[in-house]
C-alpha cells in the first residue's frame, strides 16, 4: 500500500508540482558542479545518483528519453553498461514465426519502462499516471532546485495550527504543504560502494544531480564548444584589429 501511495503520489508532486510550484515557496538555491560557464558533472555523484533512482525511483518512473550506452559519459565502461542493461528485459520481435519475444536489454535500448504501457502504470497506481523523468528537471525554472527542495522539504509535523488532511505529509516547498508522498528519501535507505554517508541530503543531491545529466547529457560538450568559439571570436577580432591599423597607418 505504501509502494502505491508512493507512486501514485510521485505522478502529482513531479507532474502538477513542477508546472503549478511557481506560486509556491521558492527553494533554496544549490550549488551544482555543472552551474556556470566550466561547471561539469561531477561523475562520483553522478554514478550514486543512478543507484539512487534504480533503487528507488525506476519501480515507478521511466528514463524513456535516455539509452544505456549514455552511460559511458558518466563514467561507466562498456562492461558495466552491458551488464547493467542485461538485467532488464525488453519486447522485440516479431520473429520467424511473427510472434513477439522478450530479450535482455542491450546498450543501445532505452532505460527499460516498469509499465508496459500507460494504463497499467495508471491501473497498478490508482489512476495517477508517473512521469518520465528525463526531463523533469527541465520542467521548470530552477528545476533542479525545487526537486532538491521538494525530496529535503517533508517536516514530520505540520506547523502548529496547520489541518493536515488524512494520509498526507506536510512539505515545506510543495504547493499547499500537503503531499500524498511519503519521503522517499531516508537516511542510509541506499548503500554507497564508495562509502558516502547516504544521508537524505546526499541521496537528494545525488539523485537530481542524475536527472539534471539526463536532461541535458550533451551539456559539457556545448560548455566547451561555446569556450573554444569565444575565444576563436577574440582572436578572430584581435587579428581584424591589428590588419586595421595596419591598413590606415599611412592615412593617419
Amino acid at each position: 500500500m505504501r509502494k502505491l501511495l508512493f507512486c501514485a503520489a510521485a505522478a502529482l508532486i513531479l507532474a502538477t508540482g513542477a508546472a503549478s510550484a511557481a506560486g509556491g515557496p521558492k527553494a533554496p538555491a544549490q550549488t551544482w558542479s555543472f552551474d556556470g560557464i566550466f561547471g561539469t558533472y561531477d561523475r562520483a555523484s553522478l554514478r550514486r545518483g543512478l543507484q539512487v533512482y534504480l533503487e528507488v525511483c525506476a519501480s515507478c518512473h521511466s528514463l524513456r528519453l535516455v539509452a544505456y550506452r549514455a552511460l559511458g559519459s558518466v563514467g561507466y565502461s562498456g562492461d558495466e553498461i552491458k551488464a547493467l542493461a542485461a538485467t532488464f528485459e525488453v519486447q522485440d520481435g516479431p520473429n520467424s514465426e511473427g510472434e513477439m519475444f522478450a530479450r535482455p536489454a542491450l546498450p543501445s535500448d532505452r532505460f527499460v519502462s516498469p509499465y508496459a504501457n500507460e494504463m497499467e502504470a495508471r491501473s497498478v497506481n490508482n489512476g495517477a499516471f508517473p512521469p518520465d523523468l528525463s526531463l523533469i528537471t527541465k520542467a521548470r525554472k530552477g528545476g533542479p532546485d525545487y526537486t532538491h527542495a521538494l525530496l529535503t522539504g517533508y517536516k514530520e509535523e505540520a506547523p502548529a495550527g496547520f489541518k493536515i488532511g488524512e494520509d498526507m505529509h506536510y512539505n515545506e516547498y510543495f504547493p499547499g504543504h500537503q503531499i500524498a508522498m511519503p519521503a522517499p528519501l531516508v537516511e542510509d535507505g541506499v548503500e554507497y560502494p564508495d562509502g558516502t554517508k547516504a544521508t537524505v541530503e546526499q541521496l537528494s543531491k545525488d539523485v537530481v544531480l542524475f536527472l539534471a545529466w539526463a536532461a541535458q547529457p550533451e551539456l559539457e560538450e556545448r560548455k566547451q564548444l561555446g569556450i573554444s568559439v569565444m575565444l576563436f571570436l577574440i582572436v578572430l577580432t584581435a587579428m581584424f584589429y591589428a590588419l586595421k591599423r595596419q591598413i590606415w597607418a599611412d592615412v593617419h
